[in-house]
């Protein structure tokens, strides 16, 4: 694939990556997240400092973690500490800008699930469950979420509240006394999302190269709302491109027993 095609998932991880500024601190989220967390630092925000939840502060990984118990992380970070410094120092006391989250399901007001699928007590699918993600979300300065759009995942109504994110809209943090803004950003494979300033529903502000309002529809599960002055995305460059390839293809070696050093 030369690099000016690329696929929906390459453009959704270049996309969320440039989000991230130079001078964030980012709590990451293990998947989509962690790649485009990655490739910012290693593109336009080499000074990013990237928190991982097993207490890795400043990592820089060469592969992708498999967990945040890999030990890539570890080897790689300025410092590591404590699961409970991490939360209550760094995160709780307001000391990391950004929280990356992924999902299995979400609703218009970037409440997120990755509880159950189903009736909590007899669930159709038991999924991983929270981890940090409840606290990353209510602690963090403000939250970006990236995931593939399809039916399944963007849902009318969750199944489960795992972490809050506008929930029912308007002022719901603010009447909860949740100080931090919540979820500010959402990107997918076919646009980038943007909380509305008063209702906090996710609003379409940007679709991808080739992506048409229905392509956007026809993966959600609630009527989406397109903003008035609706934008094309910028195709990945060159270099954004590259370096997500060479990352992937360094993770693939690695995890099939490759060498980490490898850049295909």
């Amino acid at each position: 694939m030369s690099e000016t095609d690329f696929t929906s998932n390459e453009m959704m991880t270049i996309a969320a990556s440039r989000a991230l500024k130079n001078t964030d601190v980012c709590f990451v989220g293990i998947g989509a997240p962690s790649a485009a967390c990655n490739i910012a630092r290693l593109t336009h925000a080499p000074d990013v400092t990237l928190i991982y939840e097993s207490g890795t502060i400043g990592t820089a990984p060469q592969v992708l973690p498999l967990s945040i118990g890999d030990g890539e992380l570890c080897d790689t970070a300025v410092t590591t500490v404590s699961v409970p410094e991490m939360f209550r120092y760094w995160l709780q006391g307001g000391r990391v800008t950004v929280g990356f989250l992924g999902a299995a399901q979400i609703d218009r007001f970037g409440n997120i699930n990755t509880t159950v699928i189903g009736d909590y007590d007899h669930p159709k699918t038991r999924l991983p469950g929270g981890g940090g993600a409840p606290e990353i979300a209510s602690s963090c300065g403000e939250i970006f979420i990236t995931l593939k759009q399809s039916k399944r995942a963007m849902v009318d109504k969750i199944d489960f509240f795992t972490s809050f994110g506008h929930g029912e809209g308007r002022d719901h943090r603010q009447r909860l006394g949740i100080t931090t803004k919540g979820p500010t950003l959402m990107v997918t494979d076919l646009a980038v999302w943007k909380p509305d300033p008063v209702t906090r529903e996710f609003t379409v502000v940007s679709m991808h190269p080739g992506v048409t309002r229905e392509m956007v529809q026809a993966e959600c599960g609630w009527t989406v709302r397109f903003a008035d002055k609706l934008e094309e995305t910028p195709a990945p460059t060159g270099i954004e491109l590259s370096t997500l390839r060479d990352l992937n293809a360094r993770t693939k070696a690695a995890h099939s027993g490759g060498k980490t050093g490898e850049a295909a």
